[in-house]
């Protein structure tokens, strides 16, 4: 277990993500015993994380278990599939085909054949309060997310404008934002250990500047809940991911980079990384730089209906309204959302090379305790 440092906000997202541990074990295991919240965190955080915690045994008490081996899987899965080539696709599901489709609308957690866990459902996981508080922050960010659209091809269909569509409320910007205290920017993650005279992580362009730690500042109890849902999602993803924060944080001070210092410091969230995507049609896709083995989180807010989020190689779909909470591997669920509406998601996400850079170890597949 990695000591974080008290002066950072990660250090309260630890204690909280523990107090929601310790009630979603005692939800599990029906043991009505109370559980003392942490003083340091205030009443709105934690109504919010007790919450998380009973949808989240809610999730852990409705298993549902798939005829797929999610190791087998991956081998046939290309490394950087982008979920959008329909030969590989095809021929995926030919050696992997799924039952009958069905639609999960209450709290799940689907499993591969061998207790593996694939992912984690949570409808109305977020309070409507942080719920507000996302949407005022996302509001906020109008700015960074009209410039985030791009004039290129439609194959770069993140950033492609004719994917987005305007908002019934004037307030929200369209639009699609990377938002990371370190990382490598695109097309300079490398693989394997860096070289010593390689790139190295920098802050990202969204947050470069004095309005940077403002931004992260806004975002920190949705990032606080999000790192809660990951250390009962991936308990070992959790801590690696701690460590790595660490580690880079303490890189950062020896180099005397005092702009990415005080992002780290301010950054609540295990993930090292936050896409905020408004009003973006989504087809179905993977994210190739998620890595098999964990899992990203997305948040959904806004003023939407018939939210619907397809999960096309497992043959199942979700109800995704407002308020909930998907953790999974992008790179191996393919995955796509249609809604009618305002729609914001915020998804974290980890950048395994950041972790490769410290020399983090890449934990493995987390697994469901009650499969014998």
């Amino acid at each position: 277990m990695t000591a974080v440092p008290a002066d950072c906000a990660l250090y309260t997202t630890c204690i909280a993500s523990e107090f929601v541990k310790q009630l979603f074990d005692c939800n599990v295991a029906g043991n009505a015993q109370s559980i003392s919240p942490p003083l340091t965190i205030d009443v709105p955080t934690m109504l919010a994380c007790q919450h998380l915690a009973w949808v989240l045994a809610d999730a852990y008490s409705n298993p549902i278990q798939l005829d797929l081996d999610m190791i087998r899987y991956n081998e046939a899965l290309h490394k950087r599939s982008t979920g959008m080539v329909a030969t590989h696709e095809d021929s995926l599901l030919e050696k992997f085909p799924h039952g009958q489709e069905r639609l999960l609308e209450k709290p799940s957690v689907i499993l591969d054949s061998a207790g593996r866990i694939i992912l984690w459902y949570l409808p109305d996981a977020i309070s409507l309060w942080i719920q507000a508080e996302m949407e005022d922050t996302t509001i906020g960010m109008g700015s960074l997310l009209m410039k985030s659209m791009t004039s290129g091809l439609d194959t770069q269909w993140r950033t492609f404008p004719g994917n987005f569509h305007a908002s019934d409320r004037r307030q929200l910007t369209p639009g699609c934002i990377n938002l990371a205290p370190c990382w490598f920017m695109q097309g300079r993650e490398p693989h394997g250990l860096p070289p010593a005279d390689g790139f190295t992580p920098e802050v990202s362009a969204a947050l470069k500047g004095k309005g940077g730690p403002k931004i992260i500042i806004s975002m920190q109890r949705a990032a606080l809940l999000a790192s809660a849902a990951l250390r009962v999602m991936h308990p070992k993803l959790y801590w690696v991911s701690v460590a790595t924060h660490i580690k880079l944080a303490r890189w950062a001070v020896e180099r005397g980079l005092s702009d990415m210092s005080t992002c780290l410091q301010f950054w609540a969230s295990v993930f090292n990384c936050a896409a905020v995507i408004c009003n973006r049609q989504c087809p179905l896709h993977r994210d190739p730089s998620s890595t098999p083995e964990g899992f990203d989180v997305m948040s959904s807010v806004g003023h939407y209906c018939n939210g619907l989020m397809t999960l096309s190689n497992l043959g199942i779909r979700l109800q995704y309204n407002l308020g909930a909470m998907v953790g999974c591997s992008g790179h191996f669920v393919r995955h796509g959302v249609t809604y009618t509406g305002d729609h914001i998601v915020w998804a974290w996400f980890i950048c395994d090379s950041l972790q490769n850079f410290v020399g983090t170890p890449r934990p493995s597949y987390a697994t469901y305790m009650g499969v014998d």
